[in-house]
């Protein structure tokens, strides 16, 4: 039996995607700079990498290149920079919010509220505290940051709970941008929580909006194409490859 090639490509992309977290998130606990400045910019594009040889639809692929976009934007402390980033990451949320909205399943009315609420009061008390010309695009990305994380528990657990890491990372930044007191090492906790997010967002993805990865004729078999036209409603499909 020949070995799956596509099975080890996927394998080797998951565990580079480990190596460059663990180098990202250890240069960060150790004070390291450079290494993060490295290792950051390479953890959404293996990320993607991975979720391509899933067979992930387009959407979510571009939510983890919007996503590098933001990484690298804010290597910069620039405030155009932060406003880029928050533009980028954004777009990113719109893609997700793509994808979840193909999901047959409704968000939770529960989740809402408590997503809802969370949002006012996070609002309202970063609010004084954030330079006056971040206050509303702050406010307008948090709607729309909060609003993905409620949609992605119509995926279970693991797209719900990447969704309200993503929250908890954002939030890290927010208190920060509004010079509230910080955990040690902030930095760390906030790209902890962010490569969790992105993760579980991509696990929860591929496994309930059905990745469909290419077969591989074995060798010697002829491939035939067949055009019909079904009218039973037993079979549905869900993703774009």
């Amino acid at each position: 039996m020949k070995p799956d090639r596509g099975s080890a490509l996927r394998s080797a992309l998951l565990v580079a995607f480990g190596v460059a977290a663990a180098v990202d998130l250890g240069s960060l606990a150790a004070g390291f700079s450079e290494g993060h400045v490295v290792a950051k910019p390479l953890l959404m594009p293996l990320l993607a990498a991975y979720a391509y040889t899933r067979g992930a639809p387009r959407p979510l692929l571009a939510a983890l290149l919007f996503g590098w976009g933001g990484d690298v934007l804010l290597l910069s402390d620039a405030e155009p920079a932060f406003l880029a980033g928050m533009a980028s990451f954004a777009a990113g949320h719109v893609c997700y919010l793509v994808l979840f909205g193909r999901s047959e399943e409704r968000g939770r009315v529960a989740y809402g509220i408590g997503y809802a609420v969370a949002l006012v009061v996070a609002v309202a008390s970063l609010w004084p505290g954030l330079p006056a010309d971040l206050r509303l695009p702050v406010a307008g990305y948090s709607a729309l940051l909060t609003t993905m994380a409620w949609a992605a528990t119509r995926l279970g657990l693991l797209a719900g709970l990447g969704g309200a890491l993503f929250v908890v990372s954002d939030m890290l930044i927010a208190t920060g941008v509004a010079e509230w007191p910080q955990p040690p090492r902030p930095d760390l906790w906030i790209m902890l929580t962010y490569l969790a997010a992105q993760y579980l967002l991509v696990r929860g993805i591929l496994g309930t909006l059905g990745a469909r990865p290419t077969p591989t004729p074995a060798h010697g078999e002829v491939s035939t194409t067949t055009t019909s036209t079904t009218t039973s409603t037993g079979t549905t499909s869900t993703g774009t490859a």
